[in-house]
């Protein structure tokens, strides 16, 4: 894929990197214990939501592609009828095995890339609509599914440690004391009990 002279090209793969890179940062310095503690009723959890991700990744730009994911844990994945079995990482599996999993699904999503042009067939058997589509449409579908997860991988840190920012480089929050921001939580809660109050 020529991403020197196709701007499209050039800015639909920077917007996956970007996500892809933030994903990787909200699980930086993370426990054992906290990357796999369920923090929603559905069990939603850091360490399950980057597997996930790293099977999606295989998914669309290896299955969809007509090409053969090169590790056996994501073949065999691939291959169950547990529509979960993506979001429960393997109890041997340690914080760093799933980061190096999705990075390993990353590199193997990239050569792909490398190799076709944004109008290079693809085939996504679990879709009804749209089943036969493009590289493009991979591409702006896996930003839309990364940036998902990673917005949901925000709040669970958050959650878990106080960890938070937009990235790495740009964290796109005020620098507020820990006062500051106790005072904006205390008076969202506030309004929030007036509102019931009113009614």
């Amino acid at each position: 894929m020529d991403t020197i002279n196709d701007p499209s090209a050039q800015r639909l793969r920077a917007y996956l990197n970007e996500a892809r890179s933030t994903v990787l940062w909200k699980c930086e310095a993370l426990s054992e214990e906290l990357a796999r503690r369920p923090m929603t009723p559905t069990g939603t959890h850091m360490l399950g939501i980057v597997h996930h991700l790293a099977v999606t990744e295989y998914g669309y730009f290896g299955e969809c592609l007509g090409l053969l994911p090169n590790d056996d844990h994501v073949l065999e994945l691939l291959q169950s009828e547990d529509s979960q079995i993506d979001f429960l990482p393997p109890a041997d599996y340690s914080v760093q095995d799933v980061l190096e999993l999705y990075r390993k699904s990353v590199a193997f999503a990239e050569a792909a890339l490398d190799n076709l042009e944004l109008a290079s067939p693809a085939v996504i058997p679990w879709w009804s609509i749209h089943r036969h589509s493009t590289v493009e449409h991979l591409i702006v579908h896996m930003i839309a599914e990364t940036s998902r997860h990673a917005g949901q991988l925000d709040i669970v840190r958050e959650l878990l440690d106080g960890q938070v920012g937009l990235r790495e480089q740009a964290l796109n929050l005020p620098s507020y004391s820990s006062a500051q921001w106790q005072e904006q939580y205390s008076h969202l809660q506030q309004l929030s009990q007036e509102v019931v109050q009113r009614k």
